[in-house]
């Protein structure tokens, strides 16, 4: 057998990639960074929030995430004396910090049993491997969170988009295909809206259809002491699944699958994502379960919320901006990336900073900014964006924008 020397292979610089990556990555700059005036991504800005700064980025929506009794928890557990184990979830017992934390997420929304994960995204990767399959179509709302396309993906099965919450247009696909999986978000992080629950979960019912709604920006926020939009409808018990990020109202990192015993038993033993990678650690559950409780008691969190979210969406609309939103989630769709530039550098020139969305989180003409509303801004600050966005109009273009247009059409 031949061995090479060090001398015989073949020294590259650092920066050279072969041909298939570099073009994918000059595809990247050419797309991304050239058009931008600042050279970088349109997500990026060319200005720092300075202190005093709006900041309306942010998914915590309850202003918890600095809470002293979820930092003590998480301290706690931290100043323990002793290794912990990291390891997969499929070596836990019933009884772990991470068993425990589940059986009170389901009782506090009402199911039998839930499947903490290592995010969102994980979840619902996980979930649509485990349930889906090539042989089963999947009717998703056009909308829904890019993680449940990329489930369907990884399952195999082909997913038949309906048009965004248009339950007769599922329906019609379902007579189509037939019997299959109905994919949804009940709060969409986009723009905003609020799914039409009783209507789609109805049809799915009536078809024997398995039901996946996403509740990542209504858990918390929405339903008795903010157990969710599923719950505060009635519709527990005719949804198999629910599923979350717990990086928006739980300020943390994680996800959750909440369903039936039966199906947690054998999740574990199936999906990928709990298999091949390491459970959370003891210092971030007990973060879930003191932020959980905090959930739970601070009600008027949820009031300050929904109180600050429906004086900004009034406020805005009076305006003249064309906004969907029936939640928190705010967005003023410029549409053309060079016109959502334009608004994001005018409002961030103003000390007011949200969310740029873009391809491939909204349709290529649709980008948008977002702003996420939490429950600890005062009056005054959501007033000053108010006079912002009153003030920009012109220089934005905001009264030739397609979607202003669209308002004025209805």
């Amino acid at each position: 057998m031949t061995v090479s020397s060090p001398q015989d292979i073949t020294v590259k610089s650092k920066r050279d990639f072969p041909e298939f990556l570099e073009k994918k990555l000059q595809a990247c700059d050419d797309e991304l960074f050239k058009p931008r005036k600042n050279g970088k991504p349109l997500v990026i800005g060319s200005v720092e929030p300075s202190v005093g700064a709006i900041m309306l980025q942010s998914n915590d929506y309850l202003n918890i995430s600095g809470h002293p009794s979820i930092r003590e928890a998480q301290l706690q557990v931290l100043q323990k004396d002793g290794n912990e184990p990291v390891m997969s979830a499929v070596f836990m017992h019933e009884g772990s910090e991470k068993y425990c934390f589940e059986q009170a997420v389901a009782e506090f929304t009402g199911f039998e049993s839930s499947i903490l994960c290592q995010s969102g995204w994980a979840a619902n990767v996980g979930l649509m491997q485990v349930i889906a399959d090539p042989d089963t179509p999947v009717y998703i709302d056009f909308f829904t969170h890019m993680s449940l396309w990329e489930g369907v993906k990884t399952s195999g099965a082909t997913p038949y988009a309906f048009r965004h919450n248009e339950p007769a247009h599922l329906e019609r696909l379902i007579n189509e295909r037939g019997q299959g999986i109905v994919l949804l978000d009940s709060l969409y992080s986009t723009n905003g809206d609020i799914a039409p629950l009783l209507d789609i979960i109805g049809i799915a019912n009536r078809y024997g259809c398995i039901s996946v709604i996403d509740e990542s920006h209504s858990l918390g926020t929405h339903g008795p002491h903010g157990a969710g939009l599923v719950a505060s409808l009635g519709l527990t018990d005719k949804v198999d699944f629910i599923t979350a990020s717990l990086a928006k109202s739980f300020a943390g990192r994680a996800g959750i699958i909440i369903c039936s015993r039966k199906f947690a038993r054998y999740y574990p033993y199936l999906a990928f994502p709990a298999i091949f990678s390491s459970a959370l650690l003891s210092y971030e559950i007990a973060g879930l379960q003191a932020t959980l409780e905090v959930i739970k008691k601070d009600d008027y969190r949820r009031v300050n919320l929904h109180n600050n979210a429906e004086f900004f969406r009034n406020g805005i609309r009076n305006l003249g901006y064309n906004i969907s939103s029936q939640s928190q989630v705010i967005a003023l769709e410029g549409g053309l990336e060079s016109d959502t530039e334009l608004l994001r550098d005018a409002l961030e020139e103003r000390g007011v900073f949200g969310s740029v969305f873009m391809a491939p989180a909204t349709p290529k003409t649709r980008s948008l900014m977002r702003f996420s509303i939490h429950s600890g801004l005062e009056k005054p600050e959501l007033q000053y964006v108010l006079d912002v966005c009153e003030a920009i109009r012109d220089e934005i273009g905001m009264w030739n924008w397609k979607s202003t247009r669209r308002k004025k059409i209805e």
